[in-house]
């Protein structure tokens, strides 16, 4: 395949920044770099624009450079929610990926992030709070925490033993209730039947039985 030699005029990542001399497939150059406006052939009078591209890079570098700091001054100060589905034992169904961590940043906080510039040294499998490497630049590193949840709901503890458990104890001690104030009624009965009669309080007597016959008139002498 026949290669050409171009001047790049932008920065294009895998390939290179502006003023680099690199060389590419001719097709490639012919139906790309040059009508995108992203390189120019390597001649002569071109050679003379290498120092205004070098100096424009110097000034992207220095701009990017800046706003990465910036963000990487943002980021770590965030908290990053990643919610996952998990078993009934709390393992997670696979591993929380960059481009989740990604996604994550655009929609809670509208930031933006290449997904390759999240760096996973271990796969995330257990839920929590990490520690997520972020390589915004090549000067640049910062952390970002990361918090896995779970979006399966927690089963409640089944409560119908210990709610019985607790209806049997109330109802034992509502017998006991029952059974101690009949046994303080009968003890107080029982005292008021043995109870002593006072000195100043006079013995009970039986009345008389009444005669069931009445008594018959004398009989009136003869004349």
């Amino acid at each position: 395949m026949a290669k050409t030699e171009v001047i790049l005029t932008h920065n294009i990542v895998g390939l290179g920044g502006e003023s680099d001399q690199v060389k590419v497939a001719a097709g490639y150059a012919r139906n790309f770099l040059f009508p995108q406006g992203l390189a120019i052939p390597l001649t002569g009078a071109n050679k003379r624009r290498l120092e205004a591209l070098k100096q424009r890079r110097a000034e992207r570098e220095a701009h990017d450079l800046n706003t990465m700091n910036e963000l990487a001054k943002s980021l770590s100060k965030l908290i990053c929610v990643v919610t996952v589905k998990t078993g009934e034992d709390g393992k997670l169904f696979g591993t929380v990926t960059s481009g989740m961590i990604a996604d994550q940043l655009k929609t809670q906080f509208d930031v933006s992030l290449d997904k390759r510039k999240i760096h996973l040294e271990h796969s995330i499998r257990t839920l929590g709070s990490h520690d997520v490497e972020l390589r915004l630049h090549a000067d640049v590193v910062a952390t970002l925490k990361v918090k896995v949840e779970s979006s399966t709901p927690i089963a409640a503890p089944d409560a119908g033993p210990a709610a019985e458990g607790r209806r049997d104890d109330t109802r034992t001690e509502k017998r006991g209730r029952r059974v101690e104030s009949a046994t303080i009624e009968k003890g107080e009965g029982a005292e008021r039947k043995n109870r002593p009669v006072r000195a100043d309080q006079a013995p009970r007597t039986e009345r008389p039985a009444k005669s069931a016959e009445r008594p018959q008139k004398p009989a009136k002498p003869a004349e």
